[in-house]
């Protein structure tokens, strides 16, 4: 017969009321674009684009990764749809650039993951 451990909290433990975190507005659409980001090809192109001064041809994009270009067409559309990164087209040929509006909303959204006295000390 198995004798059963009685666990004695440690002094503390387990009577600290926790605070609920507010509620984030547009939950899903953080997700999404976090689960955008999850895949190691995109994080890379998003940081591509992101190092850029302006809109990136798809092409200079593709000549960067060693995947195919549908391959790549799939990662920006998925990026685009998250909501992480504009598409303008010339002709044939897609430009991306970095969404502002994502990229500003996902800044509010990670500052929420820092304890509130660091987050006083990076308003200063």
């Amino acid at each position: 017969m198995a004798r059963r451990l009685t666990r004695i909290p440690p002094e503390g433990c387990c009577t600290t009321p926790l605070r609920t975190p507010p509620p984030i507005e547009g939950g899903d659409a953080v997700v999404t674009r976090l689960k955008a980001l999850a895949d190691t090809t995109r994080f890379d192109i998003m940081r591509l684009i992101a190092a850029q001064d302006g809109p990136v041809c798809a092409c200079d994009i593709v000549d960067r990764f060693d995947v195919s270009q549908p391959t790549i067409a799939h990662h920006m559309k998925v990026l685009e749809r998250a909501g992480l990164i504009t598409v303008s087209r010339r002709g044939v040929w897609a430009y991306y650039a970095v969404d502002p509006r994502g990229m500003e909303e996902m800044r509010t959204v990670m500052s929420g993951f820092m304890p509130r006295a660091e987050q006083a000390a990076i308003a200063v």
